[in-house]
């Protein structure tokens, strides 16, 4: 059974790669933990409850987890039909506050003010975070001729400032002495919408080089200069269309497109790549700090460890704690119960995604269980 498993992904890996849009499909059972309170059907081991349609929206980042995770739900629940529309971060948060969507996706947990607004859709409870899978946030580049870059915070800061705009740049050279940098123009992308993904890429330029980045970190771009694209779909896609390009987004998009990504001179004894191993290294580090049942997550962007990626995001869903619609409560626990399975975890490995560390995953499936 498992080697018939193990073929159905790799299958299902396969067929995915032929996709543009990376939305990778396999095929997985959610774990023996999976239960959920009430009634409900049993299909394979993930517990089935609730019929009809579940509204969520936000967070492009996880839109090739959330392809996967769907599909795989619905191939065991046929009574539940799960529509997540990737938005962006902002849009998600806006939608979950207007009492659209029974649940939002983000990668950045919801602000103080958000929080506040929640308790209006979340009757008699509050808008949480729950993490469910985190990754590293590549920096992918088109220099003609340049296979290999190494680039650290200070530098990156002031290319996505626009205080260094050709390739060769002194600074440049002087991370990468081997190279052959053309004389060519930088054509940095930022993201259009609001994102999570741009909230943790200058948390992480914020963190590490607080003098070459004088802008508050947040959602929204603050830098000065560049061109915008729309989702992690549109930046990576700019990146692989334009010489000289570089730009932020999820390892899964640098993957699909076959887009070079830099190392990161953190201070580390070698320069660190993008991967998923070296980004779960550094979310190990990072500790809750959100209270009550939100799980809010502090992340160590400035981390020198060796074989940490710092430049992470955590995915959320965001839920009501209490007070959710009783129509689309069931398959709402039911789906997020699956997704923080460790089969929903592990599986989204070969996406370029890193799986929550144990204690977190475990505090998470405590915590859905919980919702009412």
């Amino acid at each position: 059974m498992k080697q018939l498993q193990r073929k159905n992904r790799l299958r299902a890996v396969a067929a995915g790669a032929l996709v543009v849009s990376s939305a990778l499909v396999l095929s997985a059972c959610g774990s023996d933990d999976n239960s959920s309170s009430g009634g409900g059907t049993k299909a394979g081991n993930i517990k089935c409850d609730g019929k009809g349609q579940l509204l969520a929206s936000g967070s492009s980042a996880q839109k090739n987890a959330m392809d996967l995770w769907v599909k795989n739900y619905g191939a065991a629940c046929k009574d539940t039909k799960i529509n997540y529309k990737a938005t962006g971060s902002g849009a998600g948060i806006q939608e979950f506050l207007q009492g659209k969507t029974a649940f939002a996706g983000s990668d950045s947990a919801l602000k103080p003010e958000e929080i506040k607004s929640s308790k209006s859709v979340c009757k008699g409870g509050q808008g949480i975070d729950l993490p469910m899978v985190g990754g590293p946030i590549a920096v992918g580049f088109n220099v003609p001729g340049v296979d290999k870059l190494v680039l650290d915070a200070e530098t990156l800061a002031k290319i996505f400032d626009s205080k260094i705009t050709k390739w060769d740049d002194k600074a440049i050279k002087k991370l990468n002495p081997d190279a052959k940098l053309p004389s060519l123009k930088i054509q940095a992308f930022h993201r259009s919408d609001e994102s999570g993904t741009t909230d943790n890429f200058t948390k992480y330029l914020k963190a590490a080089a607080p003098s070459a980045w004088p802008h508050e970190p947040g959602k929204a771009w603050e830098g000065k200069g560049g061109q915008s694209a729309d989702g992690s779909s549109g930046v990576s896609s700019q990146v692989k269309q334009v010489s000289g390009a570089i730009s932020y987004f999820e390892l899964s998009y640098a993957t699909a497109n076959s887009i070079k990504t830099v190392d990161l001179d953190t201070g580390a004894s070698a320069p660190v790549p993008a991967t998923v191993d070296n980004a779960s290294k550094a979310i190990s580090e990072a500790k809750v700090k959100g209270t009550g049942k939100d799980l809010a997550l502090d992340l160590a962007y400035d981390t020198k460890a060796d074989s940490a990626y710092p430049i992470t995001l955590v995915t959320y869903e965001i839920a009501c704690d209490k007070g959710n619609k009783a129509g689309t409560l069931a398959a709402t626990k039911s789906f997020l119960n699956y997704v923080a399975s460790e089969d929903g975890q592990t599986s989204l490995k070969e996406l370029g995604y890193a799986p929550l560390p144990t204690e977190i995953a475990t505090k998470v499936r405590e915590t859905v269980k919980s919702l009412s």
